[in-house]
């Protein structure tokens, strides 16, 4: 009932990637899997993941964006429970715990996202309050839902590739739960996805509206 992949797609994250793969190693209940995809980075990315551990798996492919290297991911996990994080965030000690528990007890929960709090430079510094987190950084997922659902497709701009995979989840009629705890926290830096402008943040957001329109209009016809 425990046994989950955890999952790291990664870009040029060489400064920040040690810490996210120490905090799914602080797990109170810990991974049977480790899998990084690395999305063609060029600061030596891989070479960290490699120097944390010879028992993570580590995934090459060209940059092709987030959507797509967690896409790979998933098509490697081999546990029941996938669980995922961004590169640069945090996982906090009882995060999977919290969520197995859940899941465990509700066989028809399709997932369990968690609040999530920002900072900037170290955990030290938390910035803003505890929000509800739709994020790949909270989310732990049956392997299951994903072979239904299909692959996780990155928008122009490469911001809301969750929130239109997410759509097609619940569209594919799976639940998904948020707990009231916080279980993750979210490093803001410049350059990344979640400090995008705001010209990328809703050209994505954007597209995941429009698709869903076209998924309601096939499923009308």
């Amino acid at each position: 009932m425990n046994a989950y992949t955890a999952l790291i797609p990664a870009y040029n994250a060489a400064d920040f990637i040690g810490e996210a793969i120490a905090s799914i190693r602080a797990q109170s209940v810990p991974p049977t899997q480790i899998i990084v995809v690395d999305d063609g980075s060029n600061d030596g990315t891989g070479d960290v993941v490699r120097s944390n551990g010879d028992d993570i798996i580590v995934i090459h492919q060209e940059n092709r964006g987030v959507g797509s290297a967690t896409t790979a991911g998933f098509a490697a996990a081999t546990a029941p429970l996938v669980a995922t994080l961004d590169a640069d965030d945090i996982w906090l000690p009882h995060k999977m715990e919290t969520q197995l528990a859940r899941l465990a007890g509700e066989p028809a929960l399709a997932g369990v996202f968690g609040n999530i709090l920002a900072f900037h430079r170290t955990r030290q510094q938390p910035t803003g309050s505890h929000v509800e987190g739709w994020l790949r950084s909270t989310m732990a997922i049956r392997r299951a839902v994903f072979e239904q659902a299909g692959p996780i497709i990155d928008p122009p701009g490469g911001c809301g590739d969750m929130v239109d995979w997410l759509a097609r989840v619940r569209e594919g009629g799976h639940r998904l739960a948020m707990l009231d705890e916080t279980l993750a926290l979210r490093r803001i830096r410049p350059g990344s996805l979640s400090n995008s402008g705001a010209a990328k943040r809703d050209g994505g957001y954007l597209f995941a509206a429009r698709q869903a329109i076209l998924r309601r209009r096939a499923r009308e016809d």
